[in-house]
């Protein structure tokens, strides 16, 4: 009998430990989804459905990769199923792998706290239950003390209606969502956008955060790392004109001879007998978002928006007026659901004005002739300018390559080339 129940005994134990390196297999910090590059930092975080979070993790400069999944419940691998059900105890949650040479972990939370409503601990707008609340999980003592004082900061701020009460929480483990879970924002996207549609997130997010809801991430990025000696001096620079100011920029005043291109040289936009139309006259002309942006200094939704994958050969012209301000040749994918520039197509076609938000100093973008708000530029662009002109679709009218010259945009044909991503 004992010899019976030793063997038993020893069975039950083996089993056990095979389950437990199996766990440990699966919830180790670093997800199966992880990218194979050792110079990551990693954060875990909760603000509700996870494909939100994924997708709002992902559209920031310097994180690799977001990975859907559960932690902070006791129940080993837990299934979608278990845990939507309320019956293991995680929350949905995103795995952030991020480069911290790019930007910092106060970087991420600042993007976290305009992902999700941190005052709800019984789920995230339409989707209820503790298996939703928002959490903070912290891999490192300093992590823990950015957190801490991240959520001070908001808390002093009094933007909310009801009190901050996000929790921050030593990390233990993280379980991968399943596969069909993963990057379901781009895998998926008309589901993702009717569920974000109605779920009311971005509505609440709009609500409370507005216009300061898009802020200049570069800020963010450790000094120490940016090879830029003046980073500081351009984000306290007041009154600036125009890009030629800026050391860096030296190059873009003799690129091909553009920035004395004459305005007027295509028939498609004159500047001597341009002549901006009244606000009625726009209210009338364009559609709802495209006066909001250019008249009203509005932001469209990231990644719903025409032009922020286009990639054929063009030009950008301005909706109100018509005169050139991009060119595809310039054009990269940012990853921030936006077209993105690295420069306009000439030096002096748009102007540049001082935006003061809440936590940066931004520098929006207008048109020259028709004084439309196009964007902001900010400092975390590919070379060769190293600057990133994020455009609204709303502000601009693609014209294709093979179109310009009936359009009377001939002598911009040579400017226009395949995108550079």
């Amino acid at each position: 009998m004992k010899q019976t129940l030793l063997y038993s005994g020893l069975l039950i134990a083996m089993t056990f430990a095979g389950i437990q390196v199996a766990a440990s297999n699966h919830s180790n910090q670093n997800s199966q989804y992880a990218p194979n590059d050792p110079s990551l930092a990693v954060a875990t975080f909760a603000g509700g459905c996870f494909w939100c979070v994924e997708a709002g993790f992902e559209a920031l400069p310097g994180v690799a990769e977001a990975v859907s999944g559960y932690t902070g419940g006791s129940e080993m691998n837990p299934s979608y199923k278990d845990v939507s059900g309320g019956r293991t105890g995680h929350t949905e949650a995103v795995q952030v792998y991020y480069d911290p040479a790019v930007i910092t972990y106060e970087g991420l939370l600042q993007g976290l706290w305009r992902m999700m409503d941190p005052t709800d601990a019984n789920g995230q707008f339409v989707d209820r239950g503790a298996q939703y609340r928002p959490g903070i999980f912290y891999h490192t003592p300093e992590q823990q003390t950015l957190a801490q004082e991240a959520k001070q900061a908001l808390i002093a701020e009094d933007r909310y209606e009801k009190p901050v009460i996000i929790e921050i929480e030593p990390f233990e483990v993280f379980y991968d969502a399943e596969e069909y879970h993963q990057d379901y924002h781009t895998e998926n996207p008309i589901r993702y956008k009717f569920y974000t549609h109605n779920s009311g997130r971005y509505q609440f997010i709009d609500a409370v955060w507005g216009e300061e809801r898009y802020i200049d991430y570069s800020q963010f990025r450790p000094m120490d790392m940016s090879n830029m000696d003046d980073m500081g001096e351009m984000d306290s620079m007041d009154g600036m004109d125009s890009m030629d100011d800026m050391d860096s920029m030296d190059d873009m005043d003799n690129m091909d001879g553009m920035d004395s291109m004459d305005m007027s040289a295509g028939p498609g936009f004159n500047a001597a007998t341009f002549t901006k139309p009244s606000e009625q006259v726009l209210e009338q002309r364009l559609s709802d978002i495209q006066f909001k942006v250019t008249q009203e200094d509005g932001t469209e939704r990231a990644f719903n928006n025409v032009y922020w994958d286009e990639k054929r050969e063009g030009l950008y012209v301005d909706i109100v007026s018509g005169e050139p301000l991009f060119s595809s040749r310039d054009k990269y994918k940012s990853g921030t659901g936006w077209p993105s520039f690295t420069q306009p197509i000439a030096s002096d076609v748009v102007t540049e004005h001082e935006d003061r938000g809440l936590f940066s100093v931004r520098t929006e973008i207008r048109s020259r002739y028709a004084d439309s708000h196009l964007g902001h530029v900010f400092t975390d662009g590919p070379q060769p300018t190293g600057l990133r002109y994020c455009m609204n679709s709303a502000a601009l009218r693609f014209i294709p390559k093979d179109e310009m010259v009936a359009e009377g945009y001939a002598d911009y044909v040579a400017m226009v080339a395949p995108p550079i991503s």
